[in-house]
């Protein structure tokens, strides 16, 4: 029996400790915004935060999250509500879309730690991959949130 603090709830789940926290969220607490996609921690379709940190939640084990805040897309905002969602909705940044919740949430760790980046420093924070190229648009979503005036991410 594990105890883990997802977006702002406790769960008591009986799993693995070696289980990868990406299956505790999608397939124990039926978080399915997290995705899978290389499960080497290389593409970041399955950021989450751990303690406000975008991590790569393919390959950490449940084990390691035990006193862990973990937020999910989930846990940004019911609604689309936050600055970041609605600038990748405003900026029509999906193609496909399977990675964009791991876009978001590298997005989101970006600006909580700087809240004016350069085009280097996004290029240089979002290091999760789009095979279908939206990088040009990720950036302008990025940049639309830290130009609103007094914006918090």
């Amino acid at each position: 029996m594990v105890r883990i603090k997802v977006n702002g709830e406790f769960h008591e789940l009986e799993v693995e400790l070696d289980t990868p926290l990406l299956w505790v969220l999608r397939d124990h607490l039926n978080l399915t915004g997290t995705k899978y996609g290389c499960g080497i921690a290389q593409c970041g379709a399955c950021t989450v935060h751990l303690n406000g940190t975008p991590s790569r939640s393919c390959s950490i084990p449940v084990s390691g999250v035990l006193q862990v805040d973990i937020v999910t897309i989930e846990g940004l905002s019911s609604d689309k509500s936050h600055p970041v969602q609605k600038a990748w909705i405003k900026e029509d940044v999906p193609q496909c879309g399977y990675c964009q919740s791991g876009q978001i949430m590298a997005a989101v760790a970006l600006l909580e730690k700087n809240q004016n980046p350069s085009d280097s420093d996004i290029d240089n924070a979002m290091t999760n991959i789009c095979r279908c190229g939206t990088y040009t648009r990720i950036r302008k979503a990025i940049h639309s949130v830290a130009n609103v005036s007094g914006s918090k991410t």
